[in-house]
């Protein structure tokens, strides 16, 4: 599919997912019906996705979580999938740099940093180190709840 200007225009409209598709279709000087034949073809393709997210930081007894992993092999997308089917984890990235993947993680009071470690990273094989980084506070950072 071709992502063309509009096609990315709205996008960014929707990153605000309460935003109607007539405000979109009246900023875009386009028509309602437009917008929402544009956003059907996208999700059908699978560029984009419509979600509800949450704000950790804003929800007591949650937060998030950036957790930098080591690999000792460089399977990084099969063992990205298997990353992204831990509990906790929202989504994971390969990334170049000191880490081979970088994961985010939203925990609460049931199942706290300590227990993704040894109940959930543990299990996987050919982990050489791990790294976390707390985010005390995030601007912008909205996140599906999964845990």
């Amino acid at each position: 599919m071709k992502i063309d200007a509009i096609n990315l225009a709205i996008i960014k409209h929707l990153r605000d997912g309460r935003k109607s598709f007539r405000l979109i279709a009246e900023q875009l000087g386009l028509t309602e019906n437009t917008i929402r034949a544009r956003v059907k073809k996208l999700t059908e393709e699978n560029v984009l996705q419509i979600s509800g997210l949450v704000t950790p930081e804003a929800i007591p007894g949650h937060n998030a979580v950036l957790v930098g992993v080591k690999l000792r092999n460089m399977d990084l997308v099969k063992k990205g999938e298997e990353f992204s089917r831990l509990r906790g984890v929202v989504s994971v990235s390969v990334v170049t740099g000191r880490f081979d993947l970088i994961l985010l993680v939203l925990l609460n009071e049931e199942f706290d940093l300590l227990q993704f470690y040894t109940k959930e990273v543990s299990r996987l094989k050919d982990v050489v180190s791990v790294e976390t980084f707390v985010i005390y506070k995030s601007y912008n950072l909205k996140v599906p709840y999964i845990v």
